[in-house]
């Protein structure tokens, strides 16, 4: 469920808390090709999977680590919800870490804590510092905080 925040004192009343877990979304072979094709990074432990069979630790393919940080930026949108209408841009990405592998086939999730907000350039600045977690594994698998302007009526 999404928190809604409608104001700058909204945002710094749920500052320290976490705000949200999303819902587990599969990291399969086809999302890898295609962020592959996207980047133009096919390296055979994200794009060869008979190869990755034989010669790769985790016996088969893995996410690129900037495939799984950019999940961060989409999935965010099921744990803010905005009251209308108004936009929002991804203004940045601050202490991205990859922290284990992802192998294909795989589900992962974002936990979020709302660092800060302020208000910037006329828009409301979320700051989210988020775990991506994968099924199965004690430990985050990556982290980042993630920078969110959100363009909201009267800010």
């Amino acid at each position: 469920m999404a928190v809604r925040i409608a104001s700058v004192e909204d945002a710094r009343a749920l500052e320290g808390t976490e705000i949200g877990l999303t819902d587990w979304i599969l990291v399969d072979q086809q999302r890898i090709d295609k962020f592959a094709d996207a980047t133009g990074d096919h390296q055979w432990i994200h794009t060869d999977p008979e190869r990755a069979a034989r010669e790769f630790p985790l016996g088969t393919t893995c996410a690129h680590g900037a495939l799984t940080i950019s999940l961060i930026t989409g999935m965010t949108t099921e744990l803010v919800e905005l009251k209308g209408d108004e936009r929002f841009i991804n203004y940045g990405i601050n202490k991205a870490r990859f922290r284990a592998m992802v192998p294909s086939g795989s589900k992962v999730r974002i936990r979020a804590v709302l660092k800060s907000g302020r208000k910037r350039a006329g828009a409301l600045q979320l700051i989210l510092s988020c775990a991506v977690e994968m099924e199965g594994h004690e430990k985050p698998v990556a982290t980042a905080e993630c920078v969110i302007l959100y363009f909201l009526e009267g800010i």
